[in-house]
């Protein structure tokens, strides 16, 4: 019977980590996996030590402010997986707490793997001496991270995208809108504030002001907009009625690939969502808005000039980036509005989207699966 720990810090993870699990199942029925996950984890058949949520803290100064609770959670996943030890233990993404935890559990003996690389080729360079010292194996999503950790001789896998495999390629916005009952001749804005509290917090009033420059330009316009689950939800429709009550917006939860799906136009947050958006074939404006301090530590170690998914993977700016002192409604409704008004500014996005995302869909759980079982029996990792 083979035993795994695993953790994961935040929704995407909690995805990915679920479609690892039901891979690993295929091979291995009687599997049992621990740690910390969300609902799509549990639902996989994880037994979860703490709940997720407790780990998705945004920006350096928020960690700060949480510091003792995520010590005290993270030793004591220690203690658990040290006094009782897995066949391997992965930390899916959320490097901060679970490089630690790796570094501890390759030194008392137990094999580690980190799934969704750290991004070190963008800035933090420093920390892959901490990364090479904690972990066995690097399970990548994206192509040019195997070879960035191949050139620095540190073991890694090229996986895939989990995503792409589902979404890519995908074209069903009119069975969609029916499923939402929205219209088919609408022009759908989707508005994605965040997955995170903190993002919603940060995020929701400049995109809702976005949404109302745009309603004040074209009153035909239909708002959409998905949250993760219940809790972020209820932030937002805060906002909403406290604020923006002259808005309808219909509020989906638990749907973000459906509300992706039946949009033309995609105001979101930087994270897995302009993936999302980009696998689906959507055009979109990205925002985002750190701390001060957050985001001038981030500037001053960055490597790359991008922030968002889809210009990292072409290595050009292809979807605006509306990032700090840029991130306010004037600006994203200034790029929205010049997408809706160009139908060839969208056809060439979407090009660009097709062509990555034919590169990223490659079986990835699967993929994932195959390199944790090599790990485990010893053998070499192809």
């Amino acid at each position: 019977m083979l035993r795994i720990g695993m953790v994961a810090g935040e929704v995407s993870g909690d995805m990915l980590g679920a479609g690892l699990i039901n891979a690993l199942k295929q091979q291995c029925p009687e599997l049992q996996v621990e740690g910390i996950g969300g609902d799509n984890m549990r639902e996989a058949g994880m037994h979860c030590l703490f709940p997720m949520d407790k780990l998705s803290v945004l920006g350096i100064t928020e960690v700060l402010g949480r510091y003792l609770e995520l010590r005290s959670i993270r030793n004591q996943i220690r203690d658990h997986f040290i006094s009782n030890p897995p066949d391997v233990f992965i930390g899916v993404d959320a490097p901060d707490f679970n490089l630690w935890l790796e570094r501890q559990f390759r030194q008392a003996g137990i094999k580690t793997i980190h799934y969704v690389s750290p991004s070190v080729w963008a800035w933090r360079e420093y920390r892959l001496k901490n990364i090479r010292q904690s972990i066995d194996l690097m399970l990548t999503l994206f192509p040019f991270e195997s070879d960035y950790y191949s050139t620095k001789a540190l073991p890694n896998h090229y996986v895939g995208h989990p995503l792409a495999d589902k979404l890519a390629g995908e074209n069903k916005q009119s069975m969609v809108r029916e499923q939402l009952n929205i219209a088919s001749d609408k022009t759908v804005i989707a508005i994605l504030p965040g997955s995170r509290l903190s993002e919603i917090n940060a995020l929701t009033e400049i995109l809702l002001c976005s949404a109302r420059a745009l309603k004040q330009e074209n009153h035909a316009l239909y708002f959409i907009s998905g949250l993760v689950n219940q809790k972020t939800a209820d932030v937002f429709k805060t906002f909403i009625d406290e604020n923006f009550n002259d808005l309808d917006i219909d509020v989906h939860i638990g749907k973000t690939h459906q509300v992706l799906a039946a949009s033309d136009i995609v105001l979101l947050a930087s994270g897995t969502a302009t993936l999302e958006a980009m696998l689906l074939n959507k055009p979109m404006v990205v925002a985002y808005r750190l701390s001060w301090i957050s985001y001038w530590l981030v500037k001053m170690l960055a490597k790359i000039p991008y922030a968002a998914l889809p210009n990292i993977l072409a290595n050009r700016l292809v979807v605006p980036e509306c990032l700090q002192a840029n991130c306010n409604s004037q600006t994203i409704a200034e790029h929205a509005q010049s997408l809706l008004n160009s139908e060839k500014k969208r056809a060439e996005m979407k090009d660009t989207f097709r062509s990555i995302s034919k590169s990223l869909a490659i079986d990835a759980d699967t993929n994932a699966a195959n390199a944790v079982l090599q790990l485990v029996r010893g053998q070499s990792v192809e």
